[in-house]
This record gives structure tokens, sequence and C-alpha cells, in this order.
């Protein structure tokens, strides 16, 4: 029998299972689905190919098998050729288009200050290990770092900072090399003096400060600035200093109420610019932004009087005491439900610490600042939603109709005093006060005095028509409302001390750093005098303080 008639029948069937095989592949059925609809369709071939660039049927396995496919189907071999269209279709998608204009835009966000061109590093590392080649074994001591410190071009009181940051309190010493690599590295990366001041003080794997972070920094300040130099002899009160100026710091800078201070924040005040002249005012009552050892003074005999059993800690019977009773117990509740303070232990134990008194005070007493708003704003806010409504404004004025009353004065009608409160701080949307409107009001203190302070209420009523005369009588400076505060208050403080009035609270003057002051400088600031017992090591923060209890505003 004649070959080809043997395989014939083979051949047939492997055609035929091929083209069953292509037939169901499936992009062969894309393809014919689109032949069908451009065959009911003519007129929308062209929008048809466009949609469906990729329905060509994928090239045969093999040479033979193209042969065979073509010779059982030739259609599919016609629209296969005219597929070509849309393969030029694809090719003009692909044209490379021009970048976006994004690209262009310059960078504006520098978190670690702009990069300065200026700075050679080398040669200011020049500098520095010129200035260690004069000391022993070219280490350095803390008592060295003044000079080191200018020769990297920072102010003199950075010392303990780039002491502390090259590792220094762990030895004693800082070596020339691990200086030089630590402030190289400063210097290449942090490109303004906020940025270098935290990448100095900061914990590892930080980029903010924390209250503990000041310590060592003001440590230095206490230890060797000529204006404290009467505390060398008493180191008891090293720490209520030392936390009294950490408060303002956080109290100033820290206006995210985090509790942590982040390098914009530190750029956005006047921080540094204290420290700076710390070198130049050797008289540190001067210096009455965060440093003054008068305004720590105030502050710490507002406290002592207030603390009866000298436990470091005040409750709410004892915080209202405060200026004869004048701040109402609404108020006082307010403050130690936790709105302005940070902690578990505040709700639990019922008592607040030093630290939060130095808010509580300077709020009280200057209530135009925006830190000493916003503390007080948040007592207010009740329902914590972001406004002050009739309903929380009224909750407040109840108890001071009802002080009045006792006083035998006649209280205004809540109604005619919304009124006037409304006229004060011309809110943005009626029915409530938000925190801009009370920021933006001039006289945010006059508002708050009438719902919870009674003494300031009457004061302000009283004194409403001759501060209008007085308006433009006072020259130069104008001093803020807590300086005023603090500078009467020492000299009554003083005076007392002058006079020798008792404390009148069973307690001897067994240590007094006044006649150590005294003897050494021969100053008037006097100093009351505080028992020996109570004073000891105190914490920053006597508070157990975790990020889910921080609230920023």
């Amino acid at each position: 029998m004649p070959p080809g008639k043997v395989l014939q029948p083979v051949l047939k069937m492997k055609v035929d299972e091929l083209f069953l095989c292509w037939l169901s592949d499936a992009a062969t059925q894309r393809m014919l689905r689109l032949s069908l609809q451009r065959i009911r369709t003519p007129e929308r071939e062209a929008g048809a190919e466009r949609l469906w660039p990729d329905c060509r049927p994928e090239p045969p396995a093999s040479p033979a098998a193209a042969l065979h496919l073509g010779a059982a189907s030739p259609r599919p071999a016609r629209t296969a050729r005219r597929s070509a269209g849309p393969r030029l279709v694809q090719t003009r998608k692909e044209e490379p288009r021009p970048p976006p204009t994004s690209q262009s835009i310059p960078t504006f966000y520098f978190p670690r200050g702009r990069p300065q061109d200026s700075v050679n590093v080398d040669a200011v590392i020049a500098k520095v290990e010129h200035i260690f080649a004069q000391f022993p074994h070219e280490r350095a001591t803390l008592d060295d770092m003044g000079s080191v410190a200018k020769a990297c071009g920072c102010p003199l009181y950075w010392k303990g900072p780039l002491f502390y940051g090259a590792g220094g309190d762990r030895t004693g010493s800082v070596s020339v090399h691990k200086f030089v690599a630590m402030w190289r590295k400063v210097l290449q990366n942090c490109y303004d003096d906020a940025a270098k001041f935290v990448q100095l003080l900061m914990s590892p794997g930080c980029n903010y400060l924390v209250q503990e972070d000041f310590v060592p920094f003001l440590q230095d300040v206490v230890n060797t600035h000529p204006g404290l130099s009467f505390l060398k002899e008493a180191s008891e009160f090293h720490s209520r200093y030392i936390t009294t100026v950490i408060q303002r710091i956080f109290y100033t800078v820290n206006r995210s109420w985090s509790g942590r201070i982040t390098c914009t924040e530190l750029r956005r005040s006047t921080f540094l610019q204290n420290v700076a002249l710390l070198e130049e005012e050797p008289d540190i009552n001067q210096l009455t932004e965060f440093f003054s050892y008068e305004h720590f003074y105030v502050i710490y005999c507002k406290f002592w009087e207030l603390d009866t059993d000298h436990d470091l800690f005040i409750d709410a019977d004892d915080l209202a005491r405060h200026s004869d009773h004048a701040i109402s117990t609404k108020m006082i509740d307010r403050i130690f439900s936790g709105a302005v303070t940070r902690g578990r232990k505040v709700q639990k134990g019922g008592k607040i610490s030093y630290a939060d008194f130095v808010w509580f005070l300077i709020s009280e007493e200057d209530k135009t600042t925006p830190t000493s708003i916003e503390y007080w704003f948040r007592c207010m806010d009740l329902d914590g939603d972001g406004a002050l409504s009739m309903f929380e404004l009224e909750f407040f004025y109840e108890e001071q109709s009802r002080r009045l009353d006792a006083m035998a004065i006649e209280p205004l009608p809540f109604h005619d005093c919304l009124c006037q409160m409304l006229d004060l701080v011309k809110p943005c949307s009626p029915g409530k006060i938000t925190l801009r409107d009370l920021k933006q009001c001039k006289l945010a203190g006059v508002f708050f005095n009438t719902f919870f302070n009674i003494d300031k209420y009457l004061d302000q009523e009283h004194r409403e028509q001759a501060a209008l005369l007085r308006e433009n009588d006072s020259d130069g400076p104008e001093l803020s409302d807590w300086e005023k505060y603090a500078a009467e208050e020492y000299d009554l403080l003083v005076a007392e001390e002058a006079a020798g009035e008792p404390w009148g609270d069973g307690f001897e003057a067994e240590l007094s750093p006044v006649e150590q002051k005294r003897g050494a400088l021969c100053s008037s600031l006097a100093q009351r005098p505080f028992p020996e017992s109570p004073l000891g090591d105190v914490e920053l923060y006597e508070f157990a303080c975790g990020d889910d209890d921080l609230q920023p505003l």
C-alpha cells in the first residue's frame, strides 16, 4: 500500500487536533468575537481595533504547524493581516512623553534646616583639633568644653550638650577622635542651630526632646553661671530650679502639648536666643522668659504655702486656697480632672505635682499667652468638642453668681453677661466660642476671669474706666502680666523676710539659702527658709507618662 494512503488519515486527525487547540485558545476566542462584532457593525471597526489591540492569536509553535493552520483555515490568516492597524495604534501610545512638571519643583521642606554651601566642615574640624591639642592626651573634660564650643561656632553654654553628645558622661572626658567624629556627623546632617541642639540632647532613636533630656544641660548652667553661684552650697535646690526651668521651656516651646519638643517647635521659639544670652548676661534674673531665679523663687514659695504637709503634692483643697479661694470649685475640679495634666495618677490619687503647679500658676497670672488660653479653654470645654457652648458658659457662671450673692453683690443675669462676652469675643460662629475666637480676642483674660475667678472679675469691673485713661501712659517695652506678677510677689516676699515675719506653719528655718546668698553676694535676693526634711531628689515628672496619656490640643 502506498505510504500516502497510510498516512493520510493520521495527518487529518492531527490537523483537526491542532485546529481544535487553536479554536479553544483564549486569544482566538477574543479575535473571533471581535470579528463577529465588526461584521455586525462595520462602522465601528476602527473603534473596535483600538479597544482590542492585543486580540491577535499567538504565533504557532513551529513553521510546519503554521503551514497547516493556514491551509485549513484561511479566514483567520486574513484577519491576522488586518490586525496590523492596531499594532500601529499601540506604537503611537508608546511614544515618549515629556517629564511631569512636578520634577521641576525645588525642595521646600527642610526638617533639619536648609543646607548651606558656605559651611566648610574641614575648616571647622581643623579648629576643633587645634583646641584639643592643647589638652593633656588630647582629651577634654566638661570644664574644657567652653573653648571647644567656641571653636565649633556655638554659644558658650552649648558646652554641656556638646560634652554629653560625645559620650563624655560615661568616661568623664572626651577624646579628640570621638568628638570630631560626632561633630562631623552633626555638621553633615544638621544645618541650623535648632537641628544641632536637638541632635546633641535627644535620646538614641528619637528626633525630639523630652523633659529628661534637658537635665544635663541645665545642671551645667546651675554649676557654672555666675548668676547662680550662690546655689553651689545649696544643692538641695538644684532639682527645684531645674524642674521649674524645664516646665517653663515646655510651657512656651512645646506648642503641640505633646510632651516632645521637635526641631520645628524649637526653631519657632526664642529658647536658643536665650541660651546664647546666658553668656552675655551675668544677672540670671534678667532672662525672665526661662531662667530667672526670682521667678523660680516666687513659684516655689507659692507652692510651698499650699503644700501644708510638704509631700511635694497638693490636692484640690490645697489648690483651692490659692489667692484666698479666688478660683471657683468647679474650675478646681476641672484642673484635677486631667484636662490639663498628664498621667493617670492625677485621676487616681487626686493630687498634682510641683511641675503641674508651674503650668497652673503661670496660666492663672497671665491669660494673654497662647498656652494659657489653651490651658483654660481645655478646662472650660467640658465635652471636649473644641467649642464652648452656652451651656458650658452657664455651668461656670452659676457658681460665680452664687458667690457674688454671698458677698452681697448683685450679679448680672446670665443672659446679660452672655451678651457682654459675645460682644467682647465676637465669635465667628453663632452660639459657640472656639479657641481661635479667644486667641484673636485681645481680652481673653477678661473672658476667663468672668467665669471662674471672683477676685479678678471684681477687680476688672472696678478698674475698667481707669484702665482706659492709663492706656497710653506707659513708656518703653511693656512687661507681660506674668512678669508684673512675679516682680510684685518677689518684692512682697523679700519685704516679709526683711520684717522677720514667721511662716506660721510650725516648721523651723533649718535650711535657708538666703543667708548663703547674702553672705556670698551681699544681695537683696532673700530666700524663705525651707525645712530640711522634705527637700530630697525629686523626679522631673512624678507621673507615669505614656504616649497614650499625651493629648495634643
